[in-house]
């Protein structure tokens, strides 16, 4: 019996916390009264530009919004603002052998986020750097593991804004 009482005792309270909009089991801490998002199309400043990487970034910030949040995505006004920007997309040598040849390079992406709450303006942030990087063995050419690496960089990235903006860790 005390058992019983002590697991209905937690599922209230999880469904108390769940349910005014303290806790999400997403990890977000969205008030209430936000309902909507506008996430602008990311824009690739960096000087050596991947042509699908801005569109990918941006589908991926739209889908993660998506599938973790119940706010409504508009093309303008939302009550949450998102706009990033690419500003390097850079690969270096990161592992140089004894005969001074690249054992592995890393491909670095760098992004600057400004989150705009119009309705809790104390969350807001501006230009907030964020990067990711992958390695890869420099035998291959970077042509042929470009898009894997973009994708799992990507992925990096968009969650490390999600949790900036709206799970604000």
């Amino acid at each position: 019996m005390r058992k019983t009482a002590c697991i209905l005792t937690m599922v209230l309270c999880l469904a108390a916390l769940s349910s005014c909009g303290i806790y999400s089991f997403s990890g977000t801490s969205i008030k209430p009264d936000v309902q909507t998002i506008t996430i602008e199309p990311v824009v690739n400043n960096a000087l050596k530009v991947n042509p699908t990487l801005a569109n990918t970034f941006t589908e991926s910030l739209k889908d993660k919004f998506k599938k973790l949040t119940s706010l409504k995505d508009v093309e303008e006004d939302g009550d949450l603002q998102l706009t990033v920007t690419i500003e390097s997309y850079d690969v270096r040598a990161q592992a140089i052998t004894a005969n001074e040849v690249a054992a592995q390079n890393r491909l670095t992406i760098t992004a600057k986020a400004t989150f705009i709450n119009v309705l809790h303006p104390e969350e807001n942030f501006e230009n907030k750097q964020f990067a990711a990087f992958q390695d890869y063995n420099s035998e291959l050419s970077l042509d042929a593991v470009e898009a894997a690496l973009c994708d799992d960089i990507v992925e990096t990235l968009v969650e490390d804004i999600f949790n900036a903006s709206v799970a604000q860790w």
